[in-house]
């Protein structure tokens, strides 16, 4: 079901190659609204725009986006400095949150599943991080049993919610803190990119979009493990 559209359209990306600056005026653009409750149905109550026309699941960037100056808490409750933990390491984040319905249980068991078909030398070097953006919910406890039934090597971390936002922002995803519809359900409105980060450079240089299959991940983790363009 949609909710409507959260901000007006100026433009939707369907070149393959962009500048960050023109990346980052679609992708903040874009946002998904996943809804849930306490006991409810766990509909989801928007659907995200689809990226048209492309060719491949990835979208490679011209211009990397840096890594987001992010200091939260892990998992363990443990200061987690994004930048320097994953310094030199094949990096994916993505931007969700354990009570969404549909789109980021769908996305981090795709990663999960495309990970563990690596062999265990590449597994060990690639770095997978999910940042909430329902902190307040999302504490490390509860994101380290979420994230055990998916991979228990995947990065949880939850911190301030403006820093997140802040965080997100400069990768081009927009995020918005959470409210209650008119149905007194809990909804994360928030951008569903998956950002890739290169080995080589530390530049955040692949955007996959939710419809990033398994086999899309699959086929293209051994190169960005190798910091190479899939």
């Amino acid at each position: 079901m949609r909710a409507g559209e959260l901000t007006s359209l100026e433009s939707i990306m369907r070149k393959k190659t962009f500048t960050a600056a023109a990346l980052l005026a679609a992708a903040t653009l874009t946002l998904s609204a996943c809804g849930s409750g306490d006991g409810d149905s766990g509909k989801p109550v928007a659907v995200v725009s689809e990226e048209a026309g492309a060719e491949k699941a990835a979208t490679a960037l011209d211009k990397p986006f840096e890594k987001p100056d992010l200091v939260l808490t892990d998992t363990q409750g443990k200061e987690y400095d994004f930048r320097e933990e994953t310094a030199g390491k094949p990096t994916l984040i993505y931007f969700g949150y354990t009570h969404c319905p549909d789109v980021c249980p769908l996305t981090m068991n795709n990663l999960a599943v495309a990970k563990k078909q690596l062999p265990q030398d590449q597994q060990d070097k690639l770095r997978i991080v999910f940042v909430t953006t329902d902190p307040e919910r999302d504490t490390s406890a509860a994101l380290g049993k979420w994230l055990k039934g998916i991979d228990d090597q995947v990065v949880g971390l939850t911190g301030d919610f403006d820093t997140i936002q802040a965080g997100a922002r400069t990768l081009g995803i927009s995020i918005n803190a959470p409210r209650k519809d008119d149905k007194g359900q809990v909804v994360s409105d928030h951008g569903t990119q998956v950002i890739a980060f290169s080995p080589k450079t530390d530049g955040g240089y692949l955007l996959y979009g939710e419809d990033a299959t398994v086999e899309d991940y699959t086929k293209d983790l051994p190169r960005i493990i190798e910091g190479e363009n899939p």
